[in-house]
This record gives structure tokens, sequence and C-alpha cells, in this order.
């Protein structure tokens, strides 16, 4: 196995060095060796590693929840619907945040409408209005 500088890592896992530092740090990685010189030594292993870190990340999984995966992925008795469980969790709160913010947007489009232009009063204006917690209207959920 060839050992790798984290210069090197970082280059091929697409990331840069105090990304390394930092999962090291959160126990994503897990510490290297140090050479005679005292650098960090790793293993091809930490490239793949990290690459999985990132792609899970861009699927919203949080640094806790690949930490949960890696250890599922490190135990080889471990169930895929272990893996599977936590993936329908992932899509169950990627759906409620997709509707939090499509109601943001409806409310925000909302008080757009209600503008009728940039011409009228600052003090006249709805979407003011509405964001101010004592103001008249306040953020009506309908």
């Amino acid at each position: 196995m060839k050992a790798l500088t984290i210069g090197r890592v970082a280059e091929l896992a697409g990331v840069n060095t105090e990304t390394l530092r930092y999962y090291e740090r959160q126990r994503i990685v897990p510490k290297p060796s140090r050479s005679q010189a005292n650098y960090r030594v790793y293993s091809e292993d930490t490239v793949r590693r990290v690459r999985f870190v990132k792609r899970a990340q861009e699927l919203g999984f949080s640094l806790a929840e690949i930490a949960e995966l890696l250890s599922l992925r490190a135990r080889r008795d471990a169930p895929c619907g272990a893996v599977r469980e936590r993936a329908v969790a992932k899509i169950e709160s990627i759906d409620q945040k997709i509707a939090t913010l499509e109601a943001m947007r409806a409310a925000l489009t909302k008080l757009v409408g209600e503008c009728a232009s940039s011409g009228g009063p600052l003090s006249e204006c709805p979407i003011l209005e509405a964001l101010d917690a004592n103001g008249k209207r306040g953020l009506e959920k309908k």
C-alpha cells in the first residue's frame, strides 16, 4: 500500500488539506501515522473514504450521519437494510425541507403580489409590515 502525504490525499480526493484535518478531528478519517519527519502519512484507502464522505454530503447527509454509515460499512455483519433505513429517513427529511421551502416561497410570492409597486411610501410596504412582529398584519399562515 502506497503512503500518501496530506497534500496528495487532498488533491486525489478533491478537498483541501484543512478539510482532511477537520475530518481527522471529527474522527471521520482515522488519524494517520507519522513519518520520521513527523509528517502525516495516509493510506490510499483514505482517498476512497474522503470521496465517500463528499458524495454522502452531496446527498444531504451530515457528518454524524456519515459516521454512522461508515461504521455500518466497517461491520461486515451489518445488514444493507440498516443503510436503507438511513437513506429513507434522509429522503423524508429532504421532503420536509422542500415543503418548508415551498411554504416560504408561497408566503413571499403573496407578499410581493400585494406590493403594488416600489413607488409607494415605505410606511405602507406590505412586506415590511408582514415582517414586523408588532405590525397590523404579521405573517399569517394560510
